[in-house]
């Protein structure tokens, strides 16, 4: 049987993959991250640890795991770093998650208490991830926070850019369809509901290093399509963005925008009738 393709192909791929390093061993820190999550929040541990000690040998676990991961992306001197780095900010960063899960326990009348919107709420699982892959960004570790914020967008429908820095007390109400791009800033105490997009103005790689998207001051609430853009447009606090505005220029404090939509409806006499929606 003649092979699917021709020698000098195969020479090729077979050149291809000798000059690539190995590969990155994604499944491995998306379950290491699963695994932090699990240590932080025992409301998502298959069962809690029973001890100080116990905790103590899993954080040791955890840092090693991490440091011998990230050495796909790393030397082994800054794998290890980069894995002590992680786990000196945890504290920080368990704190720093309570204050998001009581955001939308106080925000969303649907949230029955922190373990329910811990152990099911996308948005807080989102944030939890992009708030590690914050951390490993801003160390300068390449490729593993943007991976590890794929896997975020691809359980939850949530596109958060690892580069993106969100303040504390931050609540996602559902999110599906949220992208927040890669030079946002956010403020403390915001709000943003589903289909909301931070993006940029314009898409080019001449723009690669320069601020693209939009400031979020603090105590903003934006509602469902909104589309804000732009790297000078800043939103000043304490404003509120209705659902489906586009907005591309800054507004200052205390705002109020809104898209006005004209919408009639019409109906028959008879109940039995056609009933007419016009939009």
């Amino acid at each position: 049987m003649a092979p699917p393709h021709d020698p000098d192909f195969l020479a090729l791929l077979a050149r291809a993959h000798q000059a690539t390093a190995a590969p990155l061993p994604g499944a491995g820190f998306c379950q290491l991250a699963d695994r932090l999550l699990a240590l932080l929040f025992p409301e998502r541990a298959p069962r809690p640890l029973p001890n100080a000690d116990a905790l103590a040998a899993t954080l040791r676990l955890l840092q090693n795991d991490l440091a011998e991961l990230l050495q796909a992306v790393a030397t082994p001197a800054e794998a290890i770093q980069y894995a002590v780095a992680s786990m000196a900010a945890l504290p920080v960063l368990r704190q720093t998650l309570l204050l998001d899960a009581e955001a939308i326990v106080a925000a969303d009348p649907a949230a029955q208490d922190l373990a329910e919107v811990i152990t099911t709420y996308p948005g807080f699982y989102a944030t939890a991830l992009h708030r590690f892959a914050h951390g490993l960004h801003r160390r300068g570790v390449p490729r593993v926070p943007r991976l590890l914020s794929e896997y975020a967008h691809q359980r939850t429908g949530i596109d958060i850019h690892p580069g993106a820095n969100i303040g504390p007390s931050f609540c996602i109400d559902h999110g599906t369809g949220l992208v927040i791009g890669e030079t946002c800033l956010i403020g403390a105490r915001v709000k943003i509901f589903q289909g909301v997009t931070l993006g940029a103005l314009s898409v080019g790689k001449h723009l690669e290093g320069i601020k693209r998207h939009p400031t979020i001051e603090d105590d903003v609430v934006i509602y469902a399509g909104a589309t804000i853009l732009g790297g000078s447009t800043t939103v000043g606090r304490h404003s509120i963005i209705g659902g489906n505005v586009w907005l591309t220029e800054s507004v200052p404090s205390h705002s109020r925008v809104y898209h006005k939509a004209q919408i009639h409806v019409t109906r028959t006499e008879d109940p039995a009738g056609d009933i007419m929606f016009s939009i």
